[in-house]
Order: C-alpha cells, then sequence, then structure tokens
C-alpha cells in the first residue's frame, strides 16, 4: 500500500471520529467559544458543563497533528482536509503559555502548536484565521436578526 493510501486512510478513519454525536457535540460547543484570556480557557477546562467538549476537541486535533508529526500521515493531505485543526490552534494559540504555566505542563497542545507553526507564515497564518472567525462570528450575529432567522 502507498503512502498516500495510507494517509487517505488515516484521515478517513480521523473524520469517522470526528461524526460520532458527542465529538459533533464538542466541536458545536467550540466554535461558539471565543477565549479572551488563558483564564478562559482554564474555565473551560474545569467547568462541568464544558470541560468534556474543550478536552475532547483540543485532544483530538493534538493527536491528530501527532500523527502528522511523527510521518503516519502525510502533512500536505492532512492540512488539505483538515483546517479544523488549524481554526482550534488559532483560539488557543494567544493564550498557550499562559494555559501551560497555569497547568505546569510545558507541552499542552504541542502536537498541534508544531504541525500549526510548520506552516510557511505560521504567525500570519494564524492571525488570518482569528480575523476569519471573527468575520464568520459577526456574519452569524447578522444572521440572527435578519428575516433568515424569523
Amino acid at each position: 500500500m502507498s503512502k498516500e493510501t495510507e494517509s487517505a486512510e488515516l484521515i478517513m478513519r480521523l473524520f469517522d471520529l470526528r461524526r460520532d454525536t458527542l465529538m459533533r457535540d464538542g466541536r458545536d460547543w467550540f466554535v461558539k467559544f471565543h477565549p479572551e484570556s488563558g483564564q478562559d480557557i482554564i474555565q473551560a477546562m474545569v467547568d462541568p458543563k464544558t470541560t468534556g467538549y474543550y478536552q475532547m476537541v483540543v485532544s483530538y486535533w493534538d493527536m491528530a497533528a501527532s500523527f502528522v508529526n511523527r510521518g503516519a500521515i502525510d502533512p500536505e493531505m492532512f492540512l488539505e482536509t483538515n483546517g479544523e485543526a488549524l481554526m482550534v490552534f488559532a483560539k488557543i494559540e494567544p493564550f498557550l503559555e499562559e494555559v501551560r504555566t497555569a497547568l505546569s505542563d510545558p507541552t499542552y497542545a504541542k502536537n498541534l502548536e508544531t504541525l500549526a507553526m510548520s506552516l510557511p507564515d505560521a504567525k500570519e497564518s494564524m492571525d488570518a484565521r482569528r480575523e476569519m472567525i471573527k468575520k464568520m462570528m459577526e456574519a452569524r450575529a447578522s444572521m440572527a436578526e435578519s428575516a433568515y432567522s424569523r
């Protein structure tokens, strides 16, 4: 089996995991989660209502990134089909050091960070993703006020 075929099969397995009902709920919650500080992330991690969602989404993408970083999945193929991983990282990246310090865990989300920072112009790419998230949220708010939502 070719490396490309193996990568494609692993990516499809990851896709299947994302279709799990609880994982979908976690991903839906994460879309609405907009941390403004490391403390917001810590709060999401300890709040019984949100900890499962937060941990599920971030640990899932960190695990998937580890497969890429270790060569089990082709990086280019993964990034072509899993932009959500970078959106997740873009949300937590500004507060990562604060969270790592609070957790006394310098490796927290390290696989996801390694993958995201491997991109050319990684910092600019994360900034652009954060701006895109902001615009998407503004569009959603506008839709909620429009005739579309009635």
